[in-house]
């Protein structure tokens, strides 16, 4: 019985065991099949996974705190990395700012060379702005008219800022005037023949008039041979000058400077110094009263010289004088276009360009302004002002065929083509354009300005401005001769 009991024993020890192990077996094959299965699973939810963040990353798992550094890049980085990241970004933006520094002064100085050569040719006389071909005419109604004078208006001059216009007349009075709003911010009354000593100011015709380029001096002149000096600013009166034997037709302010120029039916022209109070010198040579002078930045002036038909150029530091010989009538205005060309006009109803090279006009336009009278008795109307937008080919001319003409010069200033008339009723007395070349200002009168051979009645004493309108997207292109 024992041994059948250790037998049974036995056996169910052995089965045991072998269950046992056949259990543990189970247990590591269902581990490893289930390791197997979730292995599968992991690796397609992570092909899952990669393919939804590929497709969009806000429906993806949230991503592990672990990975977030590696994918932001910069919160997990060393301080000596920080260090050398910012210091790479520093050089970066110092040498973008270096560049942009360098590009700034090379632009500069490209411009500023721009300037200095523009400025040589004006000085040589060879700048010519192209701007003539862009002007078109004016609506009548565009333009403005500004009375407050009784008489005729013989001169006027613009501020260099284009803001201001002084207009002289023969009524002996000067007012100075606001171009944007056309009111008068001074008028210095006209007094009456016999009151010369105890009136401040003009009590003769005034002829002329010059402004210096700063706007600092205004220099007036008349028929009782006197020479007014005033502050610009205020008018206030400053200097009388004397020493003409004649009616004082023309005054000019060299550029830059306050010296000035002045001429005379004495036929002489002198030099002022205006800073200094004091007279300079005489220069004589013309035959005939000088009736107009024009002067720029050079030491020198030009003349028209009346009944003697000559203009002259006259170099004040070499002390010697060009003569020019063209019109066939009186000379009566000139104005220069550069320092080496003019315009000049004439009784005989004539215009002519000058180069300061050429004894004779480089180009004429006979009766500019067309005639007047009876059949077989026609006579051209004078050319009483002429004017030149300075180093441009645009100029003007003004008679009494209520006309304004506005010309091109042709290129080298050889020929004058008209671009358009502007109607302004009376006698044009002065023209000047505006600095900028928008607008050009007429002083108008029922009787020429050097005397009374007769009065147009239909005709306002006046200020015209003349618009000067352009064409669309022009340009200013420039040539040099």
């Amino acid at each position: 019985m024992s041994s059948s009991f250790f037998i049974k024993s036995n056996v169910a020890s052995q089965s045991a065991k072998k269950g046992k192990n056949t259990a543990g077996l189970k247990r590591k094959v269902g581990d490893a099949a289930d390791g197997k299965s979730k292995l599968r699973a992991k690796k397609a939810s992570s092909k899952h996974n990669e393919e939804i963040s590929s497709e969009s990353e806000t429906e993806g798992p949230p991503v592990s705190k672990k990975r977030q550094p590696k994918e932001d890049g910069g919160y997990d980085e060393t301080p000596q990395e920080k260090k050398l990241r910012l210091a790479k970004l520093y050089l970066e933006q110092l040498r973008e700012e270096e560049e942009k520094k360098a590009e700034d002064e090379h632009f500069e100085t490209d411009l500023i060379a721009g300037r200095l050569q523009e400025k040589v040719l004006e000085q040589q006389g060879k700048l010519q702005r192209l701007i003539a071909k862009e002007l078109i005419a004016p609506d009548s109604t565009e333009i403005r008219v500004l009375r407050g004078h009784k008489l005729p208006i013989t001169c006027l001059v613009l501020t260099p800022d284009d803001k201001c216009i002084f207009s002289g007349a023969k009524d002996c009075s000067i007012i100075k005037w606001d171009i944007a709003s056309g009111k008068k911010l001074h008028t210095i009354p006209g007094g009456r023949k016999g009151t010369e000593e105890r009136h401040v100011g003009h009590t003769a015709h005034i002829l002329c008039m010059a402004l210096s380029s700063d706007g600092k001096y205004l220099a007036s002149g008349d028929t009782n041979k006197l020479i007014m000096i005033w502050e610009g600013e205020t008018c206030k009166h400053l200097y009388k000058f004397t020493g003409h034997k004649g009616p004082v037709s023309g005054l000019s302010f060299r550029k830059g400077t306050h010296d000035l120029y002045s001429a005379s039916h004495d036929r002489s022209v002198k030099v002022w110094n205006v800073d200094e109070n004091a007279y300079v010198e005489t220069l004589f040579g013309h035959q005939d009263a000088i009736t107009g002078l024009d002067s720029l930045s050079r030491e020198r002036c030009v003349t028209a010289g009346g009944r003697d038909g000559t203009v002259r150029v006259w170099k004040i530091a070499e002390e010697s004088q060009l003569v020019f010989h063209g019109h066939e009538g009186s000379i009566d205005c000139i104005q220069l276009i550069n320092e080496e060309h003019m315009i000049t006009g004439a009784d005989d109803g004539s215009v002519s360009l000058w180069s300061v090279n050429k004894k004779k006009p480089l180009s004429t336009v006979k009766q500019a302004h067309g005639c007047h009278g009876d059949a077989g008795l026609e006579q051209p109307h004078w050319v009483s002002s002429v004017a030149a937008l300075q180093n441009s080919d645009a100029v003007a001319s003004g008679s009494h065929n209520s006309q304004v003409n506005v010309w091109k010069c042709g290129q080298h200033y050889r020929g004058l083509e008209l671009l358009f008339s502007v109607p302004v009723s009376g006698f044009v007395n002065d023209l000047k354009f505006s600095s900028s070349g928008h607008f050009l200002v007429a002083g108008v009168g029922q009787e020429h300005r050097l005397g009374r051979w007769w009065r147009l009645k239909e005709a306002k004493n006046g200020i015209f401005i003349i618009p000067l309108k352009r064409k669309p997207s022009s340009e200013e292109p420039k040539t040099t001769q």
